[in-house]
């Protein structure tokens, strides 16, 4: 390498000088950048932290959080006494956040065992392993919205809050709680198509009329993001507005349950299609009971469509009331009049009527002729007196309001049709076919009313389902009585169908149900129901039946009017006076029971000791009670003082009752055969028994034997007879 001159040497000297000038300069730009820009990264960060935080942090929570609408509690439906026949009750959905950072690994890892063991005992939906597994999988997939358990009730969420990570809480437990409310019938089928319900968008029953009132205003609750979901933060950040107001009904749920089930046993007797039941107060409309029951595919009876305001159907027999009185009210005939059915057999342009009596009733009064139900004789009056001028029957009919729908408050009710001449349909045997209930639809409840006028002296009042409406605990409005039409013919007509009606019980088509306590008046109806364009067949060539009874008692003071209808398929058993009437007296005797003000007092006398001819018999019960009701009997007690214990055994001798001991004996299976169930039932779940009932009536067996040794969860079955 050839040496350097000095020249050479200052130059590379100046040469390296220079580029470390160069270098020098250009860091100290890039320092100077830097230096500025993260001033200004420190400046706009003070500035967002003190000028425009607020702005920020609404935008992070609008991002995070917001208020969505959820139902407030949704008010009560219930009976005329209080008692809840529809309910909203609160069910829960557990999650669970298993991808928060707040859920340390040290606790999920310490407890999820734990954790998969309770809920496997308290729910045994699941095994231990198989929660386990569940969580496991969960964590490591950082899930935030992990399903536990749905329709998770109130008692079981108090549990849930105390097993292992759950007590920790939302965040550091990450346990989830997702409130949804069910709509519960605590009495289940009774009145449940009545009740109703709102769902997908369809109203039906009390729960569809008046959902405004029930639903309340909306409330606003705030949510959370989890994920992809939304999830509610804390109660105490919602807003709470007005609950649901409270429906209290006209419904008895006494007579309800006693009318269903009588109902339910006449149909399983008679294999019915379907049948309804309705009892309403004669002077208010008030509807004390509703059953509508119908078979299903498994041959139960459910209550699946409300046949009572629904259905419209040719009323058959029933019908002649209103025919008859539009007679009467025209003066065309009097009751005392006669009327020749002749062999039971007549023509109308060659249509056949006929009696259900072979070879007729010959003549008879107009009276008998209701009282018998003759289509014969009834059809000839209205066919002699309206077959010039059909349309002044028609406009009569119309005037008793006969063609009009009652307005009921459930959505539902059908319209009347009711034939005017030389409308479409008419023709020359309408008038005597309309005359017995044929070519006119009625729904049961219209029928029902029109009866209630006629027990109400002739003022026809509105039905009506709903008694007040509540709020917070306070009758807020009273729904009043309306009256459709205040008298629906003369007094005297009136007076003149009370007394026909009465008739058909003491002589008529329904001897069967005569009261010696209290007297009954109606009017049994049995009608070839029409199945629309295949005649009166139905699809497998069958004849369909309606039996009917309509009537009101007691007939002497009206209270309750009460309608029974028994569609069936049967060719065996299908008349009103044998499948509907007896279900009318059924109920009527246990509404007149029931009601103390219905019945009149007995004068005993001062020289009786005992109230009758014979001591009555007695269920054996609690002494205290016994006393009290022997005493107000003025019924003579034997062995009154020799008893000890609480509960006795009566036994009924022919001029007193005498008491014997009945021993309650701790962790020992006592006698209670003989005895009330509600005094069995007192007795046993006070010892720890679970009790299982079958039948009706007083005990008359018990599964297990008195003086077995009472074991933890002992259930014993109790026979009623």
């Amino acid at each position: 390498m050839p040496e350097l001159t000095i020249r050479q040497l200052i130059e590379i000297r100046d040469k390296q000088m220079k580029l470390r000038e160069d270098i020098s300069w250009r860091l100290g730009v890039i320092y100077i950048g830097v230096a500025i820009v993260t001033l200004f990264i420190l400046a706009k960060i003070f500035y967002l932290q003190f000028w425009e935080n607020e702005k920020w942090e609404a935008q992070a929570e609008v991002l995070q959080f917001r208020y969505e609408k959820t139902n407030p509690d949704r008010g009560d439906i219930c009976a005329a006494d209080g008692r809840i026949l529809a309910t909203s009750t609160a069910f829960y959905e557990i999650r669970m956040d298993l991808g928060s950072s707040s859920l340390a690994d040290t606790t999920f890892t310490k407890n999820v065992a734990a954790l998969s063991d309770s809920l496997a005992m308290l729910f045994k939906n699941k095994s231990k392993n198989e929660y386990l597994e569940g969580f496991q999988a969960a964590r490591k997939n950082k899930s935030m919205y992990h399903l536990v358990k749905k329709n998770v009730n109130y008692a079981e969420l108090k549990k849930l809050r105390k097993f292992p990570i759950f007590k920790l809480g939302q965040f550091k437990g990450g346990f989830i709680v997702i409130e949804t409310k069910k709509r519960i019938r605590p009495f289940g089928l009774l009145a449940s198509r009545t009740i109703g319900y709102v769902k997908n968008g369809v109203a039906v029953g009390i729960e569809g009329a008046f959902d405004n009132e029930l639903k309340g205003n909306n409330n606003l609750t705030l949510m959370r993001k989890v994920g992809r979901n939304w999830v509610p933060v804390s109660e105490q950040n919602n807003y709470r507005s007005e609950s649901g107001k409270d429906i209290i009904t006209t419904i008895d749920i006494n007579f309800q349950d006693f009318a269903h089930q009588t109902l339910k046993d006449q149909l399983v007797k008679h294999d019915a299609d379907h049948g309804v039941v309705v009892l309403m107060e004669v002077k208010t409309g008030d509807i004390k009971a509703i059953v509508n029951l119908k078979k299903n595919k498994k041959g139960q009876y459910e209550e699946a469509y409300n046949y009572a305001i629904g259905e419209r159907t040719e009323p058959g027999s029933t019908f002649k009331l209103p025919s008859l009185m539009v007679a009467l009210e025209d003066g065309y005939v009097d009751l005392k009049d006669s009327v020749n059915t002749g062999n039971g057999l007549i023509r109308y342009h060659k249509f056949l009527i006929r009696d259900t009596k072979i070879g007729g009733y010959g003549k008879i009064s107009v009276k008998q002729a209701f009282e018998y139900s003759s289509n014969v004789g009834i059809s000839r009056i209205i066919f002699q007196a309206y077959k010039g001028r059909p349309d002044r029957f028609v406009k009569r009919l119309y005037s008793m309001n006969l063609n009009e729908p009652l307005g009921i408050e459930i959505a539902g009710e059908r319209t009347p049709l009711i034939k005017f001449p030389n409308s479409s349909g008419w023709s020359g045997i309408s008038l005597p076919q309309m005359s017995i209930g044929y070519e006119i639809l009625l729904t049961p409840l219209q029928t029902l009313n029109f009866f209630n006028a006629v027990a109400n002296d002739g003022v026809m009042v509105k039905p009506k389902l709903v008694k007040a409406i509540r709020q917070y605990g306070k009758i807020i409005e009273v729904k009043k009585t309306e009256i459709i039409n205040p008298s629906i013919s003369s007094k005297e007509t009136i007076k003149k169908a009370q007394f026909m009606l009465e008739g058909v019980v003491e002589n008529g088509t329904a001897k069967n149900i005569q009261s010696s306590s209290y007297k009954i008046a109606g009017k049994t109806g049995t009608a070839q129901i029409a199945q629309g364009s295949g005649g009166y067949l139905d699809t497998a060539n069958r004849k369909v039946y309606q039996a009917s009874f309509v009537g009101y008692f007691p007939a002497d003071n009206p209270k309750y009017s009460c309608i029974v209808l028994v569609k069936t398929k049967s060719n065996r058993t299908y008349y009103g006076s044998i499948v509907a009437a007896p279900v009318f007296k059924k109920i009527a005797d246990k509404v007149y029971a029931s009601s103390t003000e219905m019945q009149k007092e007995i004068d005993f006398g001062k020289s009786l000791s005992y109230p009758l001819n014979g001591i009555p018999f007695s269920k054996d019960g609690n002494r205290t009670d016994l006393d009290i009701v022997f005493n107000q009997l003025r019924i003579p007690i034997k062995g009154r003082q020799s008893v000890r214990s609480a509960w006795v055994v009566t036994s009924r001798h022919e001029r007193f009752v005498e008491y014997q001991n009945r021993l309650v004996r701790r962790n020992k299976v006592p006698k209670v055969e003989g005895m009330a169930l509600k005094d069995a039932l007192y007795i046993l779940e006070s010892l720890g028994v679970n009790v299982i009932v079958k039948g009706r009536g007083i005990i008359k067996e018990q599964s297990v034997k008195p003086g077995t040794q009472i074991k933890k969860n002992l259930r014993i079955t109790l026979y009623l007879g």
